[in-house]
């Protein structure tokens, strides 16, 4: 463990030497980073940190694969705004002879129907966009309290006539140490690149990123807290709007312009992802759940109105033989996103 926080120190003091600008509009497939299950939605959208039953958290990190996941299978779809729709189905598997566990599983996004204008601005028709992704992953325990992984995707999205193929992958590692209930991992994200364009000869490149997380569960108590990292390649990922004017809380009070240091901190905190989950009852089948993401709520808040953006919550509880969970992530004062996910194990129905 002591290695562990070493490396999380070097890598947090290194981070200015990945300066770069901030995040939007630089990338395609942008669908890939969205929360697969309810339960990683009530997480604050990320979930690299936990090992296992959840099948669902091997599309965020395959060195989370483990024999505990064997033959379950989950469903998820969640409604946004708009009547934009997104869902994940997956499968996992594991194999004794090799000690491999394995995943199979389909994302998608349908962005719904949107009406087609000519240059006035006269209705010519109707036409429809979506994104899909069939990620494959395996993982393995390689030594006692380390396990790695790697997912592969073959991406496809159609948006009207326009069209594009890439291929993706993840690659993770993950440190865990059941005595002292730690959890410490590594994950690469979408790193890859298109096959085919949605123009000639203008690539786009993945949201490929790199993320760190730890978690904790306490002995004491049924609550297990994680921290996460997000673009560990990337250091400014603050928007600056140049329309934007200085904030003014008060009638009478004159505008202030951010520090330098208010600015460094803002930045720096966007980068984490902050959740815990109440694991209640002798197998936790009862679990209540929170998130905050400090990214989602600087983006999407507004200025001088109160709102939960960034902050997400939900609950989990097994009935009979499916576990059925709920997540709610607020987006911004116009609304927030519900996710539904059931989630099931064959073996059970053979016992």
């Amino acid at each position: 463990m002591k290695q562990t926080l070493r490396t999380l120190s070097l890598l947090i003091a290194l981070l200015p030497a990945w300066a770069q600008a901030q995040l939007g509009g630089l990338h395609t497939y942008e669908f890939l980073n969205l929360s697969p299950s309810a339960r990683i939605t009530a997480l604050g959208g990320n979930l690299i940190t936990v090992r296992d039953d959840d099948a669902n958290l091997a599309l965020g990190n395959p060195a989370a694969l483990n024999e505990a996941m064997h033959q379950q299978l989950a469903f998820n779809h969640s409604f946004h705004v708009a009547g934009i729709a997104h869902g994940y189905a997956g499968y996992a598997h594991h194999f004794d002879k090799p000690g491999l566990s394995s995943h199979l599983g389909v994302q998608y996004v349908r962005y719904g129907d949107f009406m087609e204008t000519n240059e006035l601005g006269e209705e010519i028709g109707t036409f429809q966009a979506a994104e899909y992704a069939i990620n494959l992953g395996a993982g393995k325990q390689v030594a006692e309290r380390l396990a790695v992984g790697a997912n592969l995707k073959v991406i496809t999205s159609q948006l009207e006539r326009y069209s594009s193929f890439g291929l993706g992958a993840d690659v993770a590692a993950m440190y865990f140490d059941t005595s002292s209930r730690f959890v410490a991992t590594m994950v690469f994200r979408n790193m890859g690149r298109q096959v085919s364009y949605f123009r000639p000869d203008n690539p786009e490149p993945l949201p490929f990123e790199i993320q760190l997380g730890v978690s904790k569960r306490l002995r004491y108590l049924p609550f297990r807290f994680s921290v996460i990292y997000r673009h560990l390649n990337r250091w400014n990922i603050r928007y600056d709007d140049p329309n934007a004017e200085p904030a003014l809380l008060f009638i009478g009070e004159e505008p202030t312009e951010e520090s330098a240091s208010s600015i460094w901190f803002d930045n720096f905190f966007r980068h984490f992802v902050f959740n815990g989950e109440f694991l209640i009852g002798p197998k936790d089948n009862f679990r209540l759940r929170v998130g905050y993401n400090h990214f989602m709520r600087r983006e999407l808040s507004v200025d001088n109105f109160g709102s939960l953006s960034g902050f997400s919550f939900g609950i989990g509880f097994k009935v009979n033989r499916f576990r059925i969970d709920y997540g709610y992530r607020s987006f911004h004062l116009g609304g927030g996103l519900n996710h539904f996910s059931v989630s099931t194990n064959l073996q059970e129905f053979r016992s």
